[in-house]
């Protein structure tokens, strides 16, 4: 009797707890997201439920056989991800490695490089617009350089960079603390038993750092990927998907689609495989670094 007391107030406890966070859930996440499904498979305005006309597998048809932007920026998203995932990640290990030395003012360099993860990827996009449009040109005029005097939103070349510069100045402060709470838990003594061994810098690198700290890169590479796959809003302030389409990324791509172009069907099958694809390469990418990782 009293195992039966104590099992439904163990169930009274955890409904008062998680049901209200569990209701939330349901609805604002698994609903729309279930409803989402049945809204690929139809032609909607996204205004009136009642001309949500089923149109079977046409979306997909037009997707894979006549949506050419779609696959452009499928393109483009993937390249932007891979340069800016590899630099990001290089640069935040860079900046660890660094401000894990006894310098007077590595609290001070951290909150520097930590900053720009504070400031919203909008406000943040249209800083560097001014930045890149009268910021650079000013320069330009002033010193003669002519990597200050390029056009860095005129072309898809230059924006694409744009993007890409921003996006690791952005992200590579976060990611620069996690590897520094994961170099500040590396074994002292073993470091310092491949010093007297004679290990080189680079040595101690590779043969040391990168095995031990392996779970931070994990969470590292997963974070950067799947931010630098959703990128939107510095894609919305700072280019705008131009010129003309040649720097929209696959978020901006489906954006346009449901809530510009008013083809809501249609941009969310766009939506359930941009899912598809970003949780098949974050899954890929967290099974291979696990298994590299290693105990101290």
């Amino acid at each position: 009797m009293n195992r039966v007391l104590r099992s439904k107030k163990d169930w009274a406890q955890q409904i008062i707890f998680l049901g209200p966070c569990l209701l939330f859930f349901v609805i604002i996440v698994l609903v729309p997201f279930a409803l989402g499904f049945y809204y690929a498979f139809t032609d909607w305005n996204g205004l009136d439920l009642d001309k949500a006309v089923w149109t079977g597998a046409d979306n997909w048809r037009k997707i894979f056989m006549n949506d050419d932007k779609f696959w452009e920026s499928l393109i483009f998203t993937l390249k932007f991800t891979v340069i800016s995932v590899i630099f990001s990640n290089i640069l935040a290990l860079s900046l660890a490695l660094i401000l894990t030395r006894s310098l007077k003012t590595r609290k001070i360099l951290r909150t520097v490089f930590f900053m720009p993860n504070v400031i919203g990827g909008i406000l943040l996009g249209y800083i560097w617009q001014f930045i890149f449009t009268k910021g650079f040109s000013t320069i330009g005029e002033l010193t003669g350089l002519s990597f200050f005097q390029l056009p860095w939103l005129g072309t898809p070349s230059t924006g694409f960079w744009g993007l890409i510069i921003v996006f690791i100045w952005q992200t590579a402060g976060y990611m620069m603390v996690i590897y520094i709470a994961a170099l500040a838990g590396t074994p002292k003594d073993l470091i310092e038993a491949a010093q007297i061994d004679g290990a080189r810098p680079h040595q101690l690198l590779r043969k040391i750092y990168i095995p031990l700290i392996m779970p931070a890169i994990t969470i590292c590479l997963f974070l950067t990927t799947s931010n630098a796959f959703k990128m939107f809003d510095l894609n919305l302030s700072l280019t705008k998907g131009g010129p003309g389409t040649s720097t929209q990324s696959l978020a901006y791509n489906i954006y346009a689609e449901a809530l510009i172009n008013n083809r809501y069907g249609l941009g969310t099958a766009k939506a359930l495989l941009f899912f598809l694809a970003v949780s098949a390469i974050t899954i890929a990418q967290v099974w291979v670094t696990k298994r590299k990782e290693v105990s101290a």
